[in-house]
């Protein structure tokens, strides 16, 4: 066991904790509060939660690898639960090849082509919700269906068992962290819905125009291997909806809370991609990544040893008073670009585009239609090791 410096904070406080992960806000702040680096002796790990500190980790991938995995477990010395991801897991030269083919999939100019059906496809949602029901749950109604709508058919998987991106993502997302009971809860279908997964990524299973075709046809050209590319499209499988689905989540919770963003937004419907970007900073749908120090590195004025895990809270450096003012508050006149909350570096989320144009498609059909909405009953967190994440958000919307 690592014996720390007397001079650097130690805290005995599990930030996997269930209550810890239902409001992790009070935590983070002492957290920060603490020092730019502080060891938690339950992990045996480095936390950082400062902004400073965290943009620096994340773009330092020569001194903190993700190679050796970016949860808990040290690939150096465990075997990961599944094969790891070539893009998440894995660091220059191995990782530029699949990165170079998915940012080109999956990049602004390529998305053009899909605006058009997306922006369809979130009137038609929201129609149909509208003309039912003025009161529903955000989550179910709205941020889990729209993404389950649109997404799987881009990449272009089939219909049958689209249900279970979701459970086999919150697994993915858990096992990042210890295995707790989190964990457990998810085991038993691990076999199936991994299973599941891999079938989907076969070349024949896909349809001919989709993301996976295209990456299937990146390897036809030699840009990735064909080994390479099912590991490519289980990565979009994997992080492609239950990241968006929080986002999406977040952005509607907070303009639930702040009635006079919405109508800041209704104002002004260019805001919508500033709106979720902001919700990204301000909630963090995914709060917590690790790397792996992989030489004697300084870092806040401590020195990470050679193979130890850091932990970085996305989540803490995104309301950092440090960096934001005011960060507790959801405002659209900031400009929250900067914020770490789809990572940063050659790690950065390589989906992000897809997540703002899915985010801008909804919020701009709500806008044209509904003139303010509300809080209709209590919440609920559902509750993952790395994601911070809802199963209910109730509300209650007026008609324009």
């Amino acid at each position: 066991m690592f014996a720390p410096a007397p001079t650097l904070p130690v805290s005995d406080a599990d930030p996997f904790a269930l209550d810890v992960l239902q409001d992790p806000l009070q935590f983070q702040a002492a957290l920060r509060d603490a020092g730019p680096v502080v060891y938690l002796r339950r992990y045996d790990v480095f936390a950082l939660s400062r902004y400073e500190q965290v943009h620096a980790a994340l773009t330092d991938w020569q001194s903190f690898q993700s190679a050796a995995g970016v949860g808990l477990s040290n690939f150096r010395y465990e075997t990961p639960w599944r094969p790891p991801s070539i893009l998440l897991e894995a660091d220059p030269p191995h990782h530029d090849a699949p990165r170079a083919v998915l940012s080109k999939i999956l990049g602004p100019r390529a998305l053009q082509k899909l605006r058009a059906s997306w922006v369809l496809d979130a009137d038609v949602l929201v129609d149909q919700l509208l003309s039912n029901t003025t009161e529903f749950d955000a989550v179910t109604a709205l941020t889990a269906a729209f993404p389950l709508r649109v997404f799987p058919d881009a990449v272009g998987i089939p219909d049958a068992g689209r249900e279970n991106l979701l459970p086999y993502g919150d697994h993915a997302f858990n096992a990042f962290g210890p295995a707790n009971s989190l964990v457990e809860k998810g085991a038993p279908r691990v076999a199936e819905l991994s299973g599941w997964v891999n079938e989907q990524c076969a070349r024949e299973v896909l349809t001919g125009d989709g993301f996976g075709a295209q990456i299937w046809a990146a390897a036809d050209r030699g840009d990735i291997t064909h080994e390479q590319a099912p590991l490519v499209v289980r990565s979009l499988l994997t992080a492609g909806v239950d990241t968006t689905v929080n986002g999406l989540a977040a952005v509607l919770y907070a303009f639930a809370r702040y009635p006079e963003q919405w109508a800041r937004l209704r104002e002004n419907r260019t805001l919508a991609r500033t709106a979720f970007d902001e919700a990204v900073r301000w909630e963090s749908p995914v709060q917590t990544f690790f790397r792996t120090a992989t030489r004697d590195t300084e870092i806040g004025g401590t020195v990470i040893p050679d193979g130890k895990k850091i932990l970085m809270f996305l989540g803490a450096a995104n309301r950092d008073p440090r960096r934001w003012e005011n960060p507790d508050v959801f405002d659209l006149g900031r400009n929250p670009s900067g914020h770490v909350g789809y990572g940063m570096g050659i790690h950065q989320c390589v989906g992000q585009h897809v997540a703002r144009l899915e985010s801008e498609a909804l919020l701009t059909a709500l806008a044209s239609r509904v003139e303010s909405l509300e809080i209709a009953g209590p919440v609920r967190r559902h509750l993952n090791n790395t994601l911070r994440s809802w199963e209910s958000v109730p509300v209650r919307v007026q008609l324009s």
